[in-house]
């Protein structure tokens, strides 16, 4: 059976994190996905103890998103989070407004960006590749989009795939799933409030409980590279809730 990992992103604002663990760990989840904010600046000894804590709660982090910066620039930084994490693919999340690129050209050097801050991480074993939001899918100029420039740019990147942020930006999820399947190794798994609903969530809903057509696509994605599912909700105002519901949810696809 495939399994529901949690991104840590979601838990941000429900402290500390050594609570946060045993009720995921309680509810059945055994993955979690890092993020910077857990992991950036910590030292070997430090990132040690967030691993003892993993552990004694039954909890793996196969997935971890790196910002851009850590990783051109402090890659040993990077190496040893993911070492001692026992991290094995490693996404880059996110590109700020005023750094992204405005035409083709600019994206496709910005894959190709990634391509080459990837190599490093690829050359030690690990996944390297790239997470979206919904300003990749957003047209240009020329009739492509940001996330077709990425990938072309950078032919050895993974996708980590988060289908609510793509549907977000205007488009079909099952086309591109079904066009980039070989590259989707990893899926965020969310899910969109009805129109008008959850506006303090920002929109979002727990798993299972917005429509976004995940029993479907749990279809298609089956018939991709996919390893790795992990829940995320970008701003969850009951974080048991969210955790409980959204298993529940996920386990009857």
């Amino acid at each position: 059976m495939t399994t529901l990992g949690f991104q840590l992103y979601s838990a941000r604002n429900f402290p500390p994190l050594s609570d946060v663990l045993p009720l995921l760990a309680k509810n059945g989840y055994k993955q979690v996905e890092g993020y910077g904010g857990i992991y950036g600046t910590l030292d070997e000894a430090s990132l040690k103890t967030l691993k003892a804590d993993l552990d004694r709660n039954g909890l793996t982090m196969p997935t971890g998103h790196f910002g851009l910066d850590l990783l051109e620039k402090e890659p040993e930084q990077a190496l040893l989070i993911a070492k001692t994490l026992g991290i094995e693919a490693i996404y880059c999340p996110y590109l700020l407004p005023d750094q992204r690129p405005s035409d083709a050209k600019g994206w496709f050097a910005f894959g190709k960006r990634l391509q080459e801050a990837g190599k490093r991480y690829r050359d030690a074993g690990y996944t390297f590749g790239w997470h979206n939001h919904d300003f990749e899918f957003q047209k240009l100029e020329d009739g492509t989009t940001p996330q077709e420039q990425i990938l072309e740019g950078g032919p050895d990147l993974a996708w980590e795939m988060d289908v609510a942020w793509t549907i977000r930006g205007n488009a079909d999820p099952f086309a591109w799933i079904e066009r980039y399947g070989s590259r989707i190794k990893a899926v965020h798994v969310k899910d969109i409030a009805p129109a008008g609903e959850n506006k303090d969530e920002d929109g979002w809903a727990d798993l299972g409980h917005g429509t976004v057509r995940w029993k479907d696509l749990m279809g298609a994605l089956s018939k991709t590279s996919a390893r790795h599912y992990v829940l995320e909700h970008d701003n969850p105002n009951d974080l048991e809730r969210l955790v409980t519901r959204s298993i529940a949810s996920f386990n009857s696809y």
